[in-house]
């Protein structure tokens, strides 16, 4: 079976489980030197697949001006399927003879800084997915930000995918709707710890058990 073969294949399973965006990345063409995994790890397997799964907007329209419980179950099922279908993507590599290792879709292991193992935006930037918005999260051109993220790594040598020249133009909505004021004009400008002390706000005031908003993704999905 040809490289191109099992891309098709791949992606063939990916969107048959529900996946919106499919795309890959060379790992050289990424800023790695903060991801929390050894450098051996991604010398070793230097492809990325970046795989997407849709936020439901039914569910993002009832939020107000907090996270509700409906969307923390919701976000938690959506992670809970991509690493389902990351794992299906990888054993399906492993049976090619290729190694592949799975990244969990939402795990935070320094959440001082607010890092997991890698960053799942720059990989699916990279692969042409979409583009860092103002809100801080990837902007796709069908879903907006509505869309959650899981990346599976592999020595698997797929033709990667180029970043798009998209950018959020003249949209500002999820300046408003963010309620810690952290979303800027410039992407770069963004301010993780006005965004994580509200996040913490929510969850003290029970909204939610765990730090999530998502009123700039709503704001977001709105646009498209």
């Amino acid at each position: 079976m040809s490289l191109v073969q099992i891309r098709a294949e791949l992606e063939t399973l990916c969107r048959s489980r529900g996946a919106v965006c499919f795309g890959i990345a060379e790992l050289a063409q990424v800023k790695t030197d903060d991801f929390l995994l050894p450098s051996e790890t991604i010398a070793r397997l230097p492809y990325a697949i970046s795989i997407g799964l849709p936020v439901f907007p039914e569910v993002l329209a009832t939020l107000t001006d907090h996270p509700n419980q409906l969307y923390e179950h919701h976000y938690r099922q959506v992670n809970f399927a991509l690493d389902r279908l990351a794992l299906e993507v990888g054993n399906r590599i492993h049976q090619l003879a290729y190694n592949a290792l799975p990244i969990p879709a939402s795990q935070i292991v320094d959440w001082e800084r607010q890092r997991g193992h890698l960053s799942h935006k720059r990989i699916a930037i990279a692969a042409g997915l979409g583009w860092l918005g103002r809100n801080n999260l990837v902007v796709t051109p069908e879903f907006g930000a509505a869309v959650r993220l899981v990346t599976v790594l592999t020595d698997l040598r797929l033709e990667p995918g180029s970043p798009l020249t998209a950018n959020c133009g003249d949209c500002r909505r999820c300046l408003a709707a963010c309620p810690a004021n952290a979303i800027k004009e410039r992407p770069e400008d963004f301010d993780h710890q006005a965004c994580f002390q509200l996040l913490k706000e929510f969850q003290r005031k029970r909204f939610v058990s765990q730090f999530i908003c998502g009123l700039c993704v709503q704001a977001c999905l709105r646009t498209t």
